[in-house]
């Protein structure tokens, strides 16, 4: 029943979770693509795509932009300042989108935080300290940053973490990069 499409919309633009604003756009899901290696267990490979009932670019004729998809050979330099946007948890549940800024984290800091658990689709986005970071109910978020040409590219999708904002634990995510050719494929077949 999750993956039915007929349980699922999406809304483009929207600000307030328990509101309707004039920002936003409504489309139905038509197909549901969850990546065929998906592991629910170790989270590998957790990303899947959603294909709607019009076309995004009739959709994102308003407030909402997309994200730039970054080729496979895209550098995600460690360090690199990103923001992660969602409803998910603070101190007390939030109706409107937050976002918080994190930075990359270098593959050797993500595995000695994880250990094996962290996969080649996957990377880290955080503070050493903890205090900024994703949580439950961000999960399928966008982690977006911005290239110094001022471009937009989409490194990251919110996965899981060991907590929300604990030291030495750093926010786990989707790494684009890794899954770019899928989901070209995806979107190029009918």
């Amino acid at each position: 029943i999750l993956y039915s499409p007929s349980m699922w919309t999406v809304y483009l633009g929207k600000l307030l979770l328990r509101r309707s604003g004039s920002t936003e756009e409504v489309a139905r899901v038509q197909r549901i693509h969850l990546h065929q290696y998906y592991d629910d267990e170790s989270h590998d490979y957790d990303l899947a795509l959603l294909k709607l009932d019009r076309p995004a670019s009739v959709l994102l004729a308003g407030h909402a932009r997309p994200a730039c998809l970054p080729p496979p050979t895209h550098q995600l330099e460690p360090g690199l300042l990103c923001w992660v946007t969602g409803w998910g948890a603070l101190r007390s549940a939030s109706n409107v989108l937050q976002k918080v800024d994190v930075h990359l984290v270098s593959e050797e800091a993500c595995v000695r935080s994880y250990g094996h658990l962290v996969t080649p689709r996957m990377l880290c986005a955080g503070y050493r300290s903890g205090e900024k970071d994703a949580c439950q109910g961000d999960s399928g978020g966008p982690l977006v940053c911005q290239e110094p040409s001022g471009r937009w590219f989409l490194a990251g999708v919110v996965s899981w973490g060991k907590g929300c904002g604990r030291p030495d634990y750093y926010g786990v995510y989707t790494r684009i990069t890794r899954l770019t050719d899928w989901i070209k494929h995806v979107i190029s077949t009918p």
